[in-house]
């Protein structure tokens, strides 16, 4: 391997790191896969420093004895570098917006009930998105039972009298992600901006049809979540 496969195999095992260590890895992949991102980071960054060092003490006896690396692959290994160090600094954000019906999405169907009815009291029950769409999709949504839910997503544009919610759904890692979607109605005042996170508490209307549909109660900007997806 050459100096710059080396540092490159450094850079890699740098970044995975830091994307551990800052949390950030969540945009990614699932929070389980921490331990081994960081076991996969040390070994890539190890093979890679030894790999470096290796070749800087053979430097002066390769010069001496007249031999040097194709220019031309060398100058290309050097070039893989940009990119890998532009992630050591800036860290690309989350799926958002703009992936939203330019691909798979979930596709929720009614089945068997398997839902208990929701108690019917004041407080607002926390559920996800993907509960929420399931629980519309069965029976109706007579799971519901008039209670007022509380959902957790990002805008993801602007919609008849609302706006439509969504949030991703990963089985390992963001190039799997498939979004669900919920329809906000009933919202009160300037809509939130896109790819703005927010909570929306609400009670589910039957009225909604390729879409579930949420009559907002209450719409509040938060903070993005430290995971991202559900």
């Amino acid at each position: 391997m050459t100096a710059a496969g080396g540092t490159i195999s450094l850079l890699v095992g740098a970044v995975l790191l830091r994307l551990t260590l800052t949390g950030a890895y969540t945009r990614y992949v699932r929070p389980g896969m921490a331990p081994w991102l960081v076991i996969a980071g040390i070994v890539a960054a190890t093979l890679g420093a030894v790999t470096v060092i290796r070749v800087l003490r053979r430097l002066p006896s390769v010069v001496g004895d007249g031999h040097h690396d194709d220019g031309q692959t060398a100058r290309a290994g050097w070039l893989l570098l940009a990119p890998i160090a532009a992630l050591l600094l800036v860290a690309p954000p989350a799926l958002g917006s703009y992936g939203v019906g330019r691909g798979a999405t979930v596709d929720v169907r009614a089945g068997a009930p398997v839902f208990d009815p929701l108690p019917a009291d004041a407080r607002a029950v926390p559920m996800s998105l993907l509960e929420y769409a399931q629980r519309a999709a069965e029976a109706d949504g007579a799971s519901f039972n008039g209670a007022t839910v509380e959902l957790t997503g990002f805008v993801a544009g602007p919609d008849t009298d609302g706006f439509r919610l969504a949030r991703y759904q990963i089985a390992c890692c963001a190039a799997d992600a498939a979004p669900v979607v919920v329809r906000v109605v009933g919202v009160h005042g300037d809509l939130p901006p896109r790819d703005e996170w927010v909570t929306v508490t609400g009670r589910f209307d039957p009225a909604g049809e390729q879409l579930p549909m949420l009559v907002a109660i209450g719409v509040t900007p938060i903070p993005q979540p430290d995971d991202p997806y559900e």
